[in-house]
């Protein structure tokens, strides 16, 4: 279906960024973010490395959107849980869901960060977005400090996670869902 209000130019030009954000999460999944080229996306499209920064003005602008766009993708399935009325094991169920889906996401705003990058302030809001979401189920979960309880699920989950995608478990005769959800029981 056609955005509305736009005009014709406005949606090819949203078409190439979107095509350009598709080709640089391949190039990522492939090679990790430190390795993002606009050269190499601007060459796979057909098109001059000078004419990709009519849609991008640089690495640095690109990796901010694919950011945006994971965060976001989180937040609004952290949000969407909690407006479900989710328990804190179900916002775990719903991180891992997530990262699964799409691990080079999880990665690109969970893993190394990229060198010499550093992400606006805009980008920050949306990861306290989550943050507040956990903050609320704790609240309401009770059983201590919120802030404590909502660090100690982030920290050891995430540790969970970013094994289980890296593929640490693989060959060690281990159900990385009976972990996962282990590691739950303790938290909740």
């Amino acid at each position: 279906m056609a955005e509305t209000g736009t005009t014709p130019r406005e949606r090819y030009r949203n078409q190439v960024r979107a095509e350009i954000k598709q080709l640089a999460w391949e190039q990522i999944a492939a090679d990790g973010a430190s390795a993002l080229s606009l050269n190499a996306i601007a060459k796979k499209m057909g098109m001059s490395g000078p004419a990709l920064y009519r849609y991008f003005a640089g690495r640095d602008e690109l990796i901010t959107e694919l950011i945006r766009d994971a965060y976001r993708g989180l937040a609004d399935a952290f949000g969407g849980a909690a407006e479900e009325g989710a328990s804190l094991a179900d916002l775990a169920r719903t991180w891992r869901r997530w990262a699964l889906a799409d691990p080079q996401r999880y990665f690109l705003i969970y893993g190394t960060p990229v060198p010499g990058y550093e992400a606006p302030e805009e980008i920050t809001k949306i990861a306290s977005e989550i943050m507040a979401v956990l903050l609320a189920a704790c609240a309401q979960a009770g059983g201590g400090d919120p802030f404590r309880q909502a660090m100690a699920f982030w920290t050891r989950l995430h540790g969970v996670l970013s094994l289980e995608l890296a593929g640490h478990f693989t060959g060690m005769d281990m159900d990385p869902d009976a972990l996962f959800e282990a590691e739950i029981a303790t938290l909740g």
